[in-house]
Parts: C-alpha cells; sequence; structure tokens
C-alpha cells in the first residue's frame, strides 16, 4: 500500500477540506485557542474564488471553517516561503475579520478570526523555533492584547518531535505532516491509534485517488519544483548583483580617497582625473 504526501495541494484539501473531524482535531492541536474554548464543530465556508491555476496557488487560502462561536479559521499549507508571505497572510486575515459585518452592524458582532500557516520552508533564522505566534499586543504590557486576530505559522523543517513534548496531539500531528511522504508504504502505529489522523492517513491511500486527482498531484510537485528554481535563481542574481555592485562601490570609495591624498599634496584636478580615472561627478566629493 502506498500513500501520498500530505504537504501536496490535492491530498491537503482532501484531507483536511473534506473532514470536518479531522479538521477540529487538526485546529485544536495546532491553535492558541483557550484552554476552556476548543473548537466543539466545524462548518466549511466558500474560500475566495480564485482561477484554478497552479501558479497562483501562493495566493489561494486552502480552507476557511467556522465553529459554533462564530471564529472563522482560515489554514494554509504552503511549500515554499516568499517575502509577500507574512503581508499576504496578514490581508487575507484582515479580509476575513472586517467581511463578518456589514454597514450598520455593531462592531460587537465581530468574531476571532486564526490564521494556521505551515510552512515546509525554513524562513526565520531561528533553528530552535517552530512555532510563530502573532497578535495585537501592547508594546509594555505583552499580557495586554486587542483580541480579534491571531495568526500562527509553523516552521515545519525546524520541527524535530524529541525536541518537543509539551502536548502530544501536536507533535502526531506534525509528525503526521512531516514523516508521511511520496510513496511511504510504512506509518508508525502511534499515529494510527489517533482516530482522527488515521482517518487522515486512509484519506492518503493512493487508491483513494482518481487518475486525474493523480495527474494533478504530480503537476503540482512540478509546478513547486519550478517555483523554486525561479527563486533560487533570482537569490542566486541578486547575490551577484549585490557583490558586484559593493566590490564597484569599494572600488569607486578608494579612488575617491587617493584623489584627497593626491590633492593634498598639491596635484592640480586635471592631474588627478588622469591617476585616478574618476569622473568629474566623483571628483566633486574630493573638492566639497
Amino acid at each position: 500500500m502506498y500513500y501520498l504526501d500530505p504537504k501536496n495541494d490535492i491530498t491537503f484539501k482532501k484531507v483536511f477540506g473534506q473532514h470536518p473531524n479531522v479538521l477540529k482535531s487538526f485546529l485544536n492541536a495546532m491553535l492558541p485557542l483557550p484552554s476552556d474554548g476548543g473548537i466543539a464543530e466545524l462548518e466549511y465556508l466558500i474560500p475566495e474564488l480564485l482561477p484554478d491555476i497552479p501558479e497562483l496557488k501562493l495566493t489561494i487560502v486552502d480552507i476557511r471553517c467556522r465553529d459554533q462561536q462564530g471564529r472563522q479559521f482560515l489554514v494554509e499549507m504552503q511549500m515554499l516561503w516568499a517575502d509577500s508571505f507574512e503581508g499576504r497572510v496578514l490581508f487575507n486575515s484582515c479580509k476575513a475579520f472586517s467581511k463578518q459585518i456589514g454597514k450598520g452592524d455593531a462592531y460587537g458582532l465581530l468574531a476571532p478570526v486564526y490564521s494556521l500557516n505551515i510552512v515546509n520552508q525554513s524562513f526565520s533564522g531561528q533553528t530552535n523555533i517552530w512555532y510563530h505566534h502573532y497578535r495585537l499586543g501592547h508594546q509594555s504590557l505583552p499580557e495586554r492584547y486587542i483580541r480579534g486576530l491571531e495568526i500562527v505559522s509553523v516552521e515545519l523543517p525546524n520541527f524535530i518531535p524529541q525536541n518537543y513534548t509539551a502536548r502530544k496531539m501536536t507533535t502526531l500531528w506534525l509528525r503526521f505532516l512531516k514523516e508521511i511522504e511520496n510513496q511511504t508504504t510504512m506509518i508508525p502505529a502511534e499515529l494510527l491509534e489517533v482516530p482522527e489522523i488515521a482517518q487522515a492517513v486512509d484519506a492518503l491511500k493512493t487508491t483513494s485517488y482518481t487518475q486525474a486527482e493523480l495527474e494533478q498531484y504530480d503537476r503540482y510537485w512540478d509546478v513547486v519544483r519550478t517555483q523554486k528554481s525561479m527563486l533560487l535563481d533570482a537569490k542566486r542574481e541578486g547575490l551577484v548583483e549585490g557583490e558586484l555592485k559593493g566590490k564597484i562601490e569599494g572600488k569607486i570609495e578608494g579612488k575617491i580617497e587617493v584623489a584627497k591624498q593626491l590633492k593634498a599634496s598639491g596635484f592640480s584636478l586635471a592631474d588627478i582625473r588622469r591617476i585616478t580615472g574618476l569622473t568629474d561627478q566623483e571628483l566633486s566629493k574630493v573638492q566639497s
């Protein structure tokens, strides 16, 4: 029996977008909900209607739902980190929050919005931190904050189960996402002991997918590889450009320093220009 990777767009939506009890277990394990305010029931909401184009994956909210208290939950699985990611997450969260009420409605009707984002790439530069929780807090009084928006980003590569034993269900769900890969054949027994995770595992069997879905599954990986290559190329070009600019600027600064010394020694501007190769604009820095 073969299993598919749950981080793929197709599998993630099938696992968490079609089984509300599975999603409820996942959110209760991953979100900073009040101890007495766990999710009891969930209903799916229609996500933003965007073109079904894999290249636009970075703009789409995977799953949007609401619980019995009216709280909304936005859930995304991101394979690649982009500089615009945090701004986009904040934009989607604010949009979901503001659209709860219409003109003339009381602000008291606004319910909290939680954004959960699983990122399969390191982005913080802190290898020992994997859970990032953001909310509108007081600068001097950390315990004081404005309720309404809470954003959680999970840096999946940084999560090491052996280093985290605080919450069993959180650990098991993250192991589900991290340890099951494409063509996995063996599932850890401890994952199957949890009914909701066992149901999620069952939804990853290749036999659960049509041929068209499997082709879309493969196409998604192709898109991810292409995007990753483009991001690496852009980064590489940026580094080369930055290094070249630094060398040029450093070279010019060195010439200006020589020019200043020549001027102090009585050389004419014409001689300084001939010796250093500086332009008139650059030589103006020597005269100032």
